[in-house]
């Protein structure tokens, strides 16, 4: 069933603040990301990112193309979602259901099986809250390989502030038989013991969350649970760049100018450093990670999702307020 175009832009996260806009059902053709425009962005990976246009070219592209849904609130899917947009449930899907970790290979592979996707599929993700879930699915597909992935720029808040279609329908697609992958975490995840060693080489961090959890005031952010973690702070020698930063205000990435700016000129990172993000549990820095690596062209771009839940609980680890 397709839903009513809506008319009312949903709450979107700028930086770390809550705005939700009134906008027009219909924005000027003039207004609709192309290609074209993302490409003179000057990313080092402009095909990294497709618009809100390429997703409503594709939808029915269905044998080449897969669009995945992930959201912070997991009830937005059933509310509403792009035709032929499966969901992906961050905590039901993606993570181990015992001990903290991701899914294992079989299950990746049985997953992948059941929304219809090959190794070849090209998967696009899109969500709320400027993609930070959505990239935070891409990174865990990372882990298993499957490279073939973008964003869509803008996610699910400049979808629906086009006016474009949603629907409740929950697309099925023929099984199909992903073969178990080998699961690699070593090339963009980060363990504990890599920033302890991180941190003896005097190595770039950058410290995702909102300025109140650096300086150790929160344990969260504004207007969540102040739980997690025992003490407050950040890792010693990482810079405050807070994730949404890199997003402007109608969810869309700022161009390479602008962020190189952020990055480099603010904090003083550079194309050969290698460098770790972390935020709370490892879903901010993800996005951050996506920035640095697709959009900046970092080859060496790690995420600890760890984050401050472990290493605010760590007896003894060495805090910076």
């Amino acid at each position: 069933m397709a839903l009513p175009k809506p008319a009312v832009n949903s709450t979107n996260f700028i930086g770390d603040t809550l705005e939700c806009a009134l906008v027009p059902a219909q924005t000027e053709q003039g207004e609709i990301m192309t290609e074209q425009e993302i490409q003179e962005k000057g990313y080092a990976n402009p095909d990294a990112l497709v618009s809100t246009q390429w997703v409503a070219d594709h939808l029915d592209d269905t044998e080449n193309v897969r669009i995945v849904e992930s959201d912070e609130d997991v009830l937005l899917y059933d509310i509403g979602h792009i035709p032929n947009s499966v969901k992906v449930d961050w905590v039901e899907d993606l993570n181990d259901p015992l001990m903290r970790d991701y899914l294992d290979p079989e299950r990746f592979a049985d997953l992948m099986s059941e929304f219809g996707v090959t190794p070849d599929t090209t998967v696009i993700f899109y969500g709320d809250k400027n993609n930070w879930w959505a990239t935070y699915a891409l990174w865990v597909f990372g882990l298993f390989g499957h490279d073939n992935v973008k964003i869509m720029d803008g996610g699910r808040v400049k979808w629906e502030a086009e006016g474009r279609e949603m629907t409740q329908e929950v697309p099925s697609f023929p099984r199909a038989d992903y073969p178990v992958p080998q699961r690699d975490d070593s090339k963009i995840r980060a363990f504990r013991e890599d920033v302890e060693r991180h941190l003896e080489a005097r190595g770039r961090m950058v410290d995702v969350r909102s300025p109140g959890e650096y300086k150790g005031e929160l344990l969260h952010m504004p207007d969540y649970p102040q739980e997690g973690a025992l003490r407050g702070g950040h890792i010693p020698g990482a810079a405050n760049v807070p994730w949404a930063r890199a997003v402007r205000e109608d969810g869309t990435f700022k161009s390479a100018d602008e962020l190189k700016e952020i990055y480099e000129g603010e904090v003083g990172l550079g194309q050969g450093d290698d460098v770790i993000a972390y935020c709370r549990i490892g879903e901010r820095s993800s996005h951050t990670w996506f920035v640095l690596k697709y959009l900046l062209g970092y080859e060496a771009v790690r995420n600890y999702d760890g984050s401050w839940t472990e290493w605010g609980n760590l007896v003894r680890a060495p805090i910076e307020r």
